[in-house]
């Protein structure tokens, strides 16, 4: 049987051609898995409980930690499609032969490659806080500074996922709360996979036209999602993912920012649930 709860989901193993995997399974046991794909150095226990297990109610969930992230093995790669190989590889280990994506920032990123590489092996996907082939904008010097912070602390959270108001703040420091809740965690992200995978995004970013291209050919409904101010990866990119992909629909988040997700986690699951499970 599956766990019910984020806090409480054990950490199994998975050991594939390319590595040991960390993951967690969630929700029932019939339908089709939610795999999530998490943001720039996150890991399992970065998620928001009020995500995971509202969206867990519903459906069976998987939270992966990318190779060298948690406890999966090292060392992480440093470009999206060798993440992407990596996903593919756990999946195959799984025996799994089709998954809906949640990827998140970064994770974002990798589940457009898996729709690229294996559109097959992808039902419907959502996209939240990430940009394109191409993207502009992403991690500038400012935001680079805090975000790669060695160790991380809660104030950059706050400054890079959520905006500067009142009412943001305060729904960034409910999702701390929440995110610090678990205490079986997994190993803090290392300077190495914080190096490569940064290198993934400055790639992602610079990648021509030609590949950007691509997503008019990706088939699956498709939901993007971002808050109407992201700072990390500005917003103009989930309206250029929109614009591109055939069969998408976006959903902005008022006074939010990078976090959207976990500023409004109740609206998110409703959002994501209808999309997933709509004919």
């Amino acid at each position: 049987m599956n766990a019910r709860r984020h806090d409480t989901a054990t950490t199994q193993f998975l050991e594939t051609p390319v590595g040991r995997f960390a993951y967690r399974r969630l929700g029932s046991e019939g339908g089709v898995p939610l795999l999530l794909l998490q943001h720039f150095r996150g890991n399992m226990d970065s998620w928001d409980p009020a995500v995971v297990d509202g969206l867990s109610e519903t459906r069976p969930l998987i939270l992966l930690d990318a190779r060298g992230i948690g406890a999966s093995s090292p060392p992480s790669p440093d470009n999206v499609a060798e993440m992407a190989g990596d996903t593919l590889a756990f999946l195959d280990g799984l025996g799994l032969p089709e998954v809906d994506v949640l990827g998140f920032s970064l994770g974002g990123m990798v589940a457009q490659q898996l729709m690229f590489d294996r559109p097959g092996r992808v039902r419907r996907a959502i996209l939240a806080g990430t940009g394109g082939p191409g993207a502009t904008g992403m991690f500038g010097p400012g935001e680079t500074r805090d975000a790669t912070k060695m160790p991380g602390d809660p104030d950059s959270i706050l400054s890079l996922f959520f905006l500067p108001t009142t009412t943001s703040q305060a729904a960034g420091e409910r999702y701390l709360q929440r995110m610090l809740s678990r205490v079986d965690r997994v190993p803090a992200t290392t300077e190495q996979a914080l190096r490569a995978q940064l290198s993934a995004i400055r790639t992602w970013g610079a990648t021509n036209g030609e590949t950007f291209a691509r997503l008019r050919d990706v088939v699956q409904p498709v939901l993007v999602v971002n808050g109407t101010h992201d700072v990390l990866i500005p917003t103009v990119n989930a309206y250029a993912l929109s614009q591109q992909l055939p069969n998408a629909q976006l959903t902005l988040y008022p006074d939010a920012g990078h976090g959207s997700l976990f500023q409004y986690p109740e609206w998110f699951v409703h959002d994501v649930s209808r999309f997933l499970d709509r004919n």
